[in-house]
């Protein structure tokens, strides 16, 4: 009763599936949300309203590594390592004591085989003795926000800039081990930590992009469309962002034109999310055309005009915006969304530029052939396992090793060291169970929402609960496979 035996009723289920692909543009909804109640629309900048080309993480890459050679005084033979966009995926968390990267579950579960010190796997074995056992507590994980902080050991890569920071840390991690070079993982967590920082602070990226914008930003003209559909609907808008106030006019100029601004109600700028949305001390300031801050009292935010710092609650009484007529847009699931959601009751989109190339995965053949199987084999697994004999036992164990071979294949089909970003094995990802907790919406890009109407309501999927589906014993093991059903629903 191996795979080629069991294989058969699986293949007829693949024509049918292959006719309900999944829309790479589509939004999707944890919530149910009507875009007619939406009156103001709030974004982001980076990875929101503007999306960068590969070419922006390899150069943060190389600014970061140079400065710890330069600055922190590291080996200069780090040099020799280059930035791999294939390495790492968001979500990941990372062991700062023992300078771990791993995949963790929305149960604080280690997906085994995704633990990498430096470049290469920990060994299962020496996970399980690390952790005793592959279970994270809560008093270990990050804090509110991702970050190693208040005693947590652990460190969360919620954010697109952070991929070449873990890749980074990954690499001189690696050079240290492969040379014997006795180092302190907390010393060196800092240092590409302050690094990576500091090629933000100190204008080394925002340089590179006004200086060659054409070869960083992409997908200008669908922002443009986005912009320029909600205007024509009377929709208000309004831009908070970390970014500094030349860099954002210069991008947005490209993408926009000079007179970006007429489409703002409320431009806000060096917000310092997620500060902005907490510390009600920081007063706005106001900027000129020049960058010179002012020190004239704001008693109202003017359309057409640059403002910096300042906080929400302050927004809120100046504007009067308040709940769920604003949706804001973001691609940081805790310095964007978390505190819109949770305090002060707005709607909230997330970005996920990732979702586009995993769904287009998801709909391959191969990928639907070897979901159905694996559903199938775990099915199997459940109806067989009351067969106590020798012989049904060994055909188990069989099974067993096949759908543990089969989940490794289906990480691979994503990224070969730490699988999907919303998945571990049949469980989500614990990225994914913050997405759903802090977005009512996401989807891949903001050109998503040129295909819905403006007074489109989205609806979430009802996906069975566990209690509600029958199990695998009650039914014939190929003919549903439920968590495909829910992964396509996803």
């Amino acid at each position: 009763m191996g795979k080629s035996q069991g294989e058969g009723p699986t293949v007829d289920l693949v024509p049918s599936i292959m006719n309900n692909l999944l829309n790479p543009d589509a939004i999707f909804s944890n919530n149910e949300m009507s875009l007619s109640d939406i009156e103001i629309y709030g974004f982001d900048y980076d990875y929101t309203l503007v999306f960068y080309s590969k070419h922006l993480h390899t150069l943060i890459f190389n600014a970061a590594r140079d400065l710890l050679i330069n600055e922190h005084r590291y080996p200069a033979e780090i040099r020799k390592y280059e930035y791999d966009p294939n390495f790492a995926i968001r979500g990941l968390h990372y062991d700062v004591q023992r300078a771990v990267l791993m995949k963790i579950d929305a149960f604080h579960y280690i997906q085994l085989g995704t633990v990498y010190r430096g470049l290469s796997v920990v060994p299962d074995e020496e996970v399980i003795e690390m952790y005793e056992g592959s279970h994270v507590p809560l008093e270990q994980m990050s804090d509110f926000y991702g970050k190693s902080s208040h005693g947590n050991t652990m460190k969360q890569f919620m954010d697109i800039f952070s991929l070449p920071e873990m890749s980074l840390l990954s690499c001189v991690n690696e050079y240290f081990l492969k040379n014997n070079i006795d180092y302190e993982p907390v010393h060196l967590y800092k240092d590409v930590k302050d690094s990576i920082r500091d090629v933000h602070i100190k204008g080394i990226m925002y340089r590179a992009i006004e200086a060659d914008i054409e070869k960083y930003i992409c997908y200008a003209e669908q922002t443009r469309a986005v912009l320029a559909k909600l205007a024509d609907h009377g929709k208000k808008m309004f831009l908070i962002t970390n970014s500094p106030s030349s860099f954002v006019d210069k991008g947005m100029r490209y993408i926009v034109g000079k007179d970006w601004r007429d489409l703002f109600d409320v431009v806000i700028v060096q917000a310092e999310k997620p500060n902005f949305f907490n510390d009600k001390r920081r007063p706005f300031r106001k900027v000129n055309e020049k960058g010179v801050l002012l020190w004239d009292k704001i008693h109202k935010l003017q359309k057409g005009q640059i403002y910096k710092q300042g906080n929400l609650y302050e927004f809120l009484k100046l504007t009067g915006w308040r709940g769920s007529k604003v949706l804001y847009f973001g691609d940081h699931i805790y310095s964007d969304l978390a505190d819109l959601t949770l305090k002060h009751g707005w709607r909230t989109g997330a970005i996920i530029p990732e979702l586009r190339s995993e769904l287009k995965i998801m709909n391959t053949e191969q990928y639907i052939q070897t979901m159905t199987w694996l559903q199938t084999l775990t099915g199997l697994l459940e109806q067989m396992q009351v067969h106590r004999d020798a012989e049904s036992q060994l055909v188990l164990q069989e099974w067993k090793k096949e759908r543990k071979e089969m989940r490794e294949m289906t990480k691979n089909f994503f990224n070969t060291q730490f699988g999907s970003l919303f998945r571990t094995d049949q469980n989500p990802t614990y990225f994914l169970r913050r997405l759903s907790r802090f977005a009512d919406i996401y989807m891949a890009s903001l050109s998503c929402l040129l295909n819905y109407d403006v007074s489109h309501t989205f609806y979430p999927r009802r996906t069975p609960l566990q209690h509600e589906l029958p199990a695998w014993s009650d039914r014939a093991p190929a003919l549903r496979p439920p968590l495909l059903q829910e992964a396509q629903a996803e």
